[in-house]
């Protein structure tokens, strides 16, 4: 050992040989910095592999063409366009005039010699197996050249002829069909064989179905259009080349024909952005990421967790090195008797840290790239979307791997100077010395608590930055780390009066505070997160719960189609009857105006709307239908009396149809619950039934206009004026202002909507039932729900359910798993320096279970101090949360207040909850666990030793 190189060399052989030998402790230790190696690795290779190079992103949507040119539906105004064509805008100012409108011809624009394949997709109805499915239906020319990685062809071939198509994947698989079947499409008396299927590189997903140009689409939109239905909404566009790309000139000239290209040598390199125009208008914010403070605060946080992490694995680790420092402390004595000295006494150790974090790097990094090749197609399926390539980036993986190596390295520091302290003569002998605690480090520890709290407090109640809140709790958390020691001795003042075996290992822990204190600051940073998670999640369950406003009576079933036309409705009301033990059925219908087979909302040709009319002296003053903001023309004050004004109330839970009206009987009171004679009498006499008040005139009618031009409606509302249209008058009971009707704003009987010549067309049904459907008829009722391959909406009304039981559980495992781990490990080093001490108890007649009771209480009481420690540290973060979110809600609350929008809000509620079944499962269940554990794996009787020479 003459130099550091020759030192440090003995000290890794030694500590390599030491590790052989103990393969137990080291493949503990190895386990627990590898695992967290093997994830990140994992991560950072499938994060790379699936981020997509620009060429490989192009070629997904551009196959071999320069460029993709399309419509931009302007009419022919001239537009500006980013470079990726994912944004753009016409040019001039059209504040004061109509949005330009209309279709363009795209193949007039093409460029003189290019070479084009158009590309157009719409979406329909296709039959199957279990029924129908909706799917998307593209038509793509997929063999041509130009196409060439757009769609990638798994089995089988692509359509060659009008007669064919093919499919995705997951369309097969979804629709229970196979190359080979024959397909038709809902309202098209034609059928096509599959010849093969294909998949979709950054949509592994989609239902789609490929035919050439003409095959489908337009034979299924003329089917259509003869049936009054819906057409398929289809879309073309281009896929272009031309000699020598498109250059960011040639973009900008073809945007002043109102058609946008994505092209392939401007994203390859896109220009400045001084010479995009549509970055220099002045109403266009351009998107530049995440900010400067959001990139340093997602820095800090990434580094926070890392940090922990090391911590906790430095926590666990350090004892089991100490384990092997304290039964290589004979070895170690013989490098001091032979001359070395201190330091060659701490390079041994931390070469064993430096050993097994290297081989923690290796193991680790090796199995995450295996794993995630392995893995690679379950990944992309869960993705999405397949990978780019195998993207190995030697230098982050390098980067991961050091981290290994600094942990076990970090892991050793605190052992190897403890055992440099020992002298030649105790390490020979075998005697472990007694040496007193820091006084200082308790001291540096409170004041880390102290200043944590402070700014953990700041942040709860002065800032808004929830940041500073987690910032202080995790600095008051290591301040507890370090005062765990000094804790760990008061604890020690309670073995007075308790038996024998839990004193005996009470009075070991605390006597032994170099072992016991990491292991009981692991179980402390463990528990503190897990019990500062439950309690947060706890409180928001509880806020949550307080806040939910149920859709229906409990027990009852709402079914929305929502599709037009209606014509899966029967078909769906009569599943629901089927599957589930229905009491009573409301069917229920919707308002139409022109063509019954419009969607809502739709602004087809030859469809309308229609609105409920409010009388002026019901309308909330702060509402308008204008451009300005009525709320401008009153106070704070006056806004905020608005808010308890019974005009201006609202109900989160709305109807999802204009004014929430429904065409049903008086069934339909008798599954929401509403037990009113008058209402009942009122729908059986053709009148109509209002749940809000405001909808009433003077004269107790309500008053529905039918909007039949949409654009001259749109229009006069923006001019604050009343939509053209007839006004249709009903005679109306109002409901008492108590009853709730879970959004429906009134009811319509059949007969008054056709006395009015008011159209109608099937919307749904409401269903009461005896009781709430098990999971097998859930299962049934949505296979055949989803056979009708129409958009349904079905909710069955549960009450508030909370997602958080199975997090809090899992908590309590991960939580139960690191406190007996980390038990487990300061229990072993407990039996390796109390091997004399059990030797004499046997030898002054002890009976064998001592042995296997002191083990226990052992394990039992280290896992005790740290979850009583973790429990109180981790309480006081969440809390500091809390309180932050409820100034944060409060100020929303009161500016809402203010603005005028307080309607239907209600003060803010931040109750703060402590999980008591996760704090109880902690401090009692695990800690028992882990002393019936440690005492069923140990030994009753030890074995023989000879007496050592001293």
């Amino acid at each position: 050992m003459k130099n550091w190189y020759h030192s440090w060399r003995a000290a890794v052989r030694i500590a390599r040989r030491d590790a052989v030998r103990s393969k137990g402790r080291s493949f503990l230790v190895l386990a627990m910095i590898a695992l967290p190696i093997l994830g990140v690795s994992a991560a950072d290779l499938t994060l790379r592999s699936a981020e997509l190079s620009t060429e490989q992103a192009l070629e997904r949507t551009l196959g071999a063409a320069d460029a993709r040119m399309a419509d931009a539906h302007s009419g022919g105004v001239p537009i500006y366009q980013s470079p990726d064509a994912n944004n753009y805008a016409p040019v001039g100012n059209f504040d004061d005039k109509p949005w330009p409108e209309g279709d363009t011809d795209v193949r007039k624009v093409l460029p003189a010699g290019a070479k084009s394949l158009e590309d157009s997709a719409g979406s329909a109805k296709l039959r199957t197996a279990h029924g129908l499915l909706n799917a998307e239906i593209r038509e793509l020319k997929a063999s041509d050249p130009l196409a060439a990685g757009i769609m990638t062809l798994v089995s089988g071939r692509f359509p060659t002829g009008p007669a064919e198509v093919a499919a995705t994947t997951h369309f097969l698989e979804t629709s229970g069909l196979s190359v080979g079947s024959k397909l038709a499409a809902r309202g098209l008396d034609r059928e096509y064989t599959i010849t093969g299927s294909y998949e979709l590189p950054d949509a592994l997903k989609s239902d789609q179905v490929n035919a050439l140009p003409g095959a489908l689409l337009d034979p299924l939109d003329k089917a259509l259009a003869a049936d009054d239905l819906p057409s398929t909404e289809t879309s073309t566009t281009y896929l272009v080349s031309v000699p020598g790309g498109f250059t960011w000139n040639m973009v900008k000239q073809i945007n002043t024909k109102g058609v946008t290209v994505a092209s392939r040598a401007v994203q390859l390199a896109p220009p400045a952005d001084d010479d995009v125009p549509l970055y220099q208008q002045e109403d266009w914010a351009k998107s530049y990421g995440d900010s400067g403070g959001a990139d340093v605060a997602a820095l800090a946080a990434v580094g926070t967790v890392v940090g922990l992490a090391m911590l906790e694995i430095c926590l666990l680790a350090g004892p089991a090195f100490a384990v092997g420092a304290r039964r290589s402390r004979r070895q170690l004595g013989l490098v001091g008797a032979n001359g070395g000295d201190r330091r060659h006494i701490r390079a041994i150790v931390l070469a064993g840290g430096l050993v097994i974090g290297f081989a923690a790097a290796v193991v680790g990094t090796i199995l995450g790239l295996a794993l995630t090749f392995a893995l690679r197609p379950l990944l992309e399926d869960y993705m999405g979307q397949r990978f780019g390539s195998f993207d190995i980036r030697p230098l982050e993986l390098l980067g991961i791997g050091l981290l290994a190596v600094l942990t076990g390295l970090l892991a050793a520091i605190v052992p190897a100077v403890t055992a440099s302290r020992q002298s030649v003569l105790a390490s020979l002998t075998g005697r472990r010395g007694v040496r007193r605690s820091s006084r200082v480090l308790p001291v540096v520890g409170l004041i880390a608590v102290l200043l944590g709290a402070a700014i953990a407090l700041y942040g709860s109640l002065l800032s808004d930055q929830s940041i500073l809140v987690a910032g202080g709790s995790a600095i008051a958390e290591l301040g507890v780390v370090a005062m765990t020691p000094a804790l760990v001795g008061l604890f020690g003042r309670t073995g007075r009066w308790l038996p024998l075996s839990p004193r005996l290992a009470l009075r070991d822990a605390v006597r032994n505070r170099g072992r016991t204190a990491p292991a009981v600051a692991a179980v402390l940073a463990a528990v503190a997160g897990t019990v500062a998670v439950a309690t947060y999640a706890a409180s928001r369950d509880a806020q949550s719960e307080a806040s939910y406003e149920a859709r229906l009576p409990h027990g009852a079933v709402s079914l929305i189609v929502t599709e037009a036309g209606g014509r899966d409705v029967p078909q769906a009301r009569a599943a629901v009857q089927k599957n589930l033990q229905v009491d009573v059925r409301a069917d229920v219908d919707r308002a139409v105006v022109g063509n019954v087979n419009c969607a809502m909302y739709s602004r087809d040709k030859g469809c309308g709307s229609y609105e409920v009319v409010v009388p002026k002296a019901n309308q909330c003053p702060l509402w308008s239908t204008g451009s300005e903001d009525p709320a401008e023309k009153f106070t704070k004050a006056q806004r905020r009396a608005f808010s308890k004004d019974w005009r201006c109330k609202e109900s989160s839970v709305v109807t999802p149809t204009d004014g929430g009206v429904l065409v049903a009987d008086e069934k339909l009171l008798n599954v929401l619950g509403i037990d009113d004679p008058a209402a009942a009498k009122a729908l059986s006499e053709g009148k109509v039934v209002s749940f809000d008040k405001r909808n009433l005139d003077k004269k107790g009618s309500i008053g529905i206009r039918l909007i039949t031009d949409t654009e001259a409606a749109d229009k006069a509302r923006e001019e604050g004026k009343e939509a053209p249209g007839a006004v249709k008058t009903f005679s109306a009971h109002q409901v008492a202002d108590s009853t709730n009707a879970y959004g429906v704003g009134m009811i319509l009987p059949p007969a008054a909507a056709k006395a009015a010549g008011i159209a109608t067309a099937s919307f749904g049904a409401y269903y009461s039932t005896d009781r709430l459907p098990s999971s097998e008829q859930r299962q049934k009722l949505s296979g055949e729900l989803d056979r009708t391959g129409a958009s349904i909406e079905l909710h069955i009304e549960e009450g508030y359910t909370s997602e958080n039981s199975i997090v809090l559980l899992a908590l309590a495992v991960f939580a139960g798993l690191i406190t007996i781990g980390a038990a487990g490990i300061a229990t072993g080093l407990a039996q390796a320096d109390a091997e004399a001490d059990l030797k004499t108890l046997a030898a002054v007649g002890a009976p064998p279970r001592v042995r296997r009771t002191l083990s226990g209480f052992q394990c039992g009481v280290v896992a005790a101090m740290g979850v009583v420690l973790g429990s109180a540290a981790g309480v006081l973060p969440a809390i500091g949360l809390r309180l932050t979110e409820e100034r944060e809600e409060r100020a929303w609350y009161e500016q809402a207040l203010d603005e005028g929008f307080g309607g239907n809000l209600t003060p803010p509620d931040v109750p703060i909850v402590v999980p008591w079944e996760t704090l109880g499962a902690l401090l009692i269940a695990v800690p028992l666990g882990a002393a019936l554990l440690a005492a069923l794996v140990t030994r009753s009787r030890g074995a023989l030793s000879r007496r050592e020479a001293t």
